[in-house]
Formats: C-alpha cells, sequence, structure tokens
C-alpha cells in the first residue's frame, strides 16, 4: 500500500482510507455491521496495509467510533494509523448544545471521541458540516485550541461549499490559527460537480481531498438495473441515498463504466475507483466495503491503470448537475 501526503500537511496516509459508518450498531441502523462482523473487516484493512480510517462520533451514535479504536489499537501500534473523525450532527434528541460548532461544543465532543476512541489524540478531526448558527471565528479559534492543547494534530473540513470553504481558509490565515489540511466532499463519476469550484481550490491551496461514495452507494458496481437501483436495506432507510435519483446520463456513465471494465477484464466497482484514484486533486478515497472480498478488490483497483482514452470514454456522457442541486 503506497503512502501519500495529505495535501501540503506533512501527514502521511494511505492511497486509501477506510470508511467506518457501516460498523457500529443495528439499532442505528438495520444495515450497520455489530463489533463482531466488524473486526475481520477492519483486521483485513490492516492485513492489506490500510491504515487510514475515518468514521464519526454520529455513527451509530459513538459505537462506531468505539469500536474501530478498540481494535486498531489492539492491532497497530498508534504512530502507525491515522485515526480521523468528525463531529456537528447531534448524538441525542433534546436539550440545548446538542450539535454545531460552538466552542462549547467542540471542546465537549473532542473529549468525548477520545474516550470512546480508547486514544489520547486525534490525528485528523474533521468537521461534519459547517455550522450557520456560530461565527466562523470562533469554530476556527476553538479548533485550533484543541490542536495546541495535544487533542488533535490535524483539521478537516466536510460537505461544505467553496466559498465557506475558502473563507475558513482566510480567516485562519488571517488570524494565524491552524487552517484545513484536507476536505472530505462527495465526488464520483456520476457526481462530478466538484470539479467546479472545491477541486482548483484544494488544488491552490494545498488541501488534501478525501472523497466519500466513490462507487456512488454501489451505482457503479454495475449489478442495479433501473428497476431495483435503490433496492436495498441501506437504500429504504438511509435518507443521503433516497436523494440519489440517477439521471438518464448517469446510467450512460454506468455503461461506459461496464465497456472500459470488460476491455480491461476487470470488475466495473474497481474502473471507477480506479478512475477517482488517478484524479490529480484526490488524496485517498473513502471506501466503504462490507466483505473482506469487495476490501480486496478496492485495494487491487489501485494497481489500475486508465489511459487517457479510456477516461475520455468514462468522462463523455457526464451532464453537471443544475447549479444548488443538493446531491
Amino acid at each position: 500500500m503506497k503512502y501519500v501526503k495529505l495535501g501540503s500537511s506533512g501527514l502521511d496516509v494511505t492511497r486509501l482510507c477506510l470508511g467506518t459508518m457501516t460498523y457500529g450498531s443495528k439499532d442505528w441502523r438495520p444495515w450497520v455491521l455489530e463489533e463482531a462482523e466488524s473486526r475481520p473487516l477492519l483486521e483485513k484493512a490492516v492485513e492489506l496495509g490500510i491504515r487510514f480510517f475515518d468514521t464519526a462520533d454520529m455513527y451509530s451514535l459513538g459505537r462506531s467510533e468505539e469500536i474501530v479504536g478498540k481494535a486498531l489499537l489492539e492491532m497497530c501500534r498508534r504512530d502507525e494509523i491515522v485515526i480521523a473523525t468528525k463531529l456537528f450532527f447531534p448524538l441525542r434528541d433534546e436539550g440545548p448544545n446538542r450539535q454545531g460548532l460552538s466552542r462549547k461544543r467542540i471542546y465537549d465532543c473532542v473529549d468525548a471521541s477520545l474516550r470512546r476512541l480508547g486514544t489520547d489524540y486525534i490525528d485528523l478531526y474533521q468537521v461534519h458540516r459547517f455550522d450557520p448558527r456560530t461565527p466562523i471565528d470562533e469554530t476556527l479559534r476553538a479548533l485550533d485550541d484543541v490542536i495546541r492543547a495535544g487533542k488533535v494534530r490535524y483539521i478537516g473540513a466536510s460537505g461544505t461549499t467553496a466559498w465557506e470553504f475558502a473563507r475558513a481558509l482566510y480567516r485562519a490565515d488571517q488570524n494565524g490559527w491552524s487552517r484545513f489540511a484536507s476536505m472530505q466532499n462527495h465526488y464520483n463519476l456520476v457526481y462530478r460537480d466538484e470539479e467546479r469550484e472545491m477541486l482548483p481550490l484544494c488544488q491552490a491551496e494545498g488541501v488534501g481531498v478525501i472523497p466519500y461514495s466513490p462507487l456512488a452507494r454501489g451505482f457503479l458496481g454495475g449489478s442495479r438495473t433501473r428497476e431495483q437501483w435503490n433496492a436495498t436495506t441501506r437504500a429504504e432507510t438511509d435518507a443521503f441515498g433516497q436523494a440519489d435519483q440517477f439521471r438518464d446520463c448517469d446510467w450512460a456513465v454506468l455503461a461506459r463504466v461496464v465497456e472500459v471494465a470488460e476491455q480491461l477484464g476487470k470488475p466495473p466497482a474497481q474502473i471507477a475507483l480506479a478512475w477517482l484514484a488517478q484524479q490529480s486533486a484526490v488524496t485517498a478515497p473513502i471506501i466503504g466495503v462490507r466483505t473482506a472480498e469487495q476490501m480486496q478488490s478496492m485495494v487491487d483497483a489501485l494497481e489500475i491503470e486508465i489511459d487517457d482514452e479510456q477516461r475520455s470514454r468514462l468522462e463523455e456522457p457526464y451532464l453537471p448537475r443544475p447549479l444548488g442541486s443538493d446531491l
């Protein structure tokens, strides 16, 4: 497994990051794998050389952090792995200060995540969203404080617009605070709108890009039809997945993925991931897997070379979504 720097930071991360939203408690979502089911997959990731892991406090309401931290710290030395987690969304349904990015909440959440992970520092602490109810300077100063306190090494952002992210980078630079080292954004062959502004911004500012949903919730795996593209337990219970209304041009992209896969003798999912991993702005795609075979396939995809002609074939059918589109 190869390593690469996270943007212009000094942090080395593996070329794939394992996302762990799927590992936690079925009490949170029925498609989640419990600890006994999750642990073999974390073991397989370590065996294959993955040393970059992404979770969040909201995943299974903290249970994901507990499972990931316990397993990884038993399998690896702490300095060998990069643990990323996130905050913003509520873990309970009532009471004040239950979500967002206020100073109080950041201080409370970082300590809670450290306890659940069983470690004394977080490598990459990410804001899951920006908080419109809290001044950005308050958020940035609090994040800088937890870095100075030794609880966090680097900070990252996720799921925001380019103008919001640019403003945050500017305010951090203006005040001498730690700036965001990474952007975790939605990016794949059927969602390329990040190429408009976010990816050029990240490249210009030296920000590492760690995109999620590289296979578009499994759509780019090539096994679904128009009649049952969302016929999964997760699609039935995942609001984000339900928002995926695939367009005619998306099906055309999928057809090209299948075509290139047949040409190279590889599974479509590997072609979709190989395309993403070879995008110049991308540091490490975040993969989500439920089986050891899927894990192996995703690691093997890094060895596939997509040439210029194949890249053009894959990209040609794509049509940008209207500005303001939510997906």
